[in-house]
């Protein structure tokens, strides 16, 4: 089996990768404007882009980088099944969105939501979970 995979090589300040999951209709998108960088869940059959986005997930600040002159590159890789996506920077992991859990992962743990009633996805905490790449990982080569 082919694996879902896209790769953009980046200049920290300036990317934009968006990657439709083999199951239709859910797509990430990483995304960094200048200030920040996110990593977006969204599902591509609403009509309107802010409902299309389910979930946001900071995966660093600019500012805060090393070497923002560096190239880097942006791996975003799905799961057979399609509901999980991974954002790999420099072959690090540092995101995970998991679209049939309807939660996100990212190592900066930010931003967090108060849960609100009849909401579907978990927005309450971002936190890390190597459990949860460990499963990603190992099902790729299964």
């Amino acid at each position: 089996m082919v694996k879902a995979m896209e790769s953009l090589s980046f200049r920290p300040g300036r990317a934009f990768l968006s990657s439709n999951s083999p199951q239709v209709p859910w797509t990430v998108v990483f995304e960094d404007e200048g200030v920040a960088a996110y990593f977006y869940a969204c599902d591509r059959s609403q009509e309107s882009q802010d409902h299309a986005i389910l979930d946001a997930m900071l995966i660093y600040n600019v500012a805060s980088l090393q070497e923002t002159g560096a190239d880097r590159l942006a791996v975003v890789e799905w799961s057979k099944d399609g509901l999980r996506a991974v954002l790999y920077l420099d072959g690090t992991a540092q995101a995970l969105f998991d679209f049939g859990q309807r939660c996100g992962h990212c190592r900066m743990n930010f931003p967090n939501f108060i849960a609100v009633q009849g909401e579907t996805w978990q927005k309450e905490s971002h936190a890390w979970s190597d459990a949860a790449l460990q499963r990603f990982e190992a099902e790729l080569y299964q």
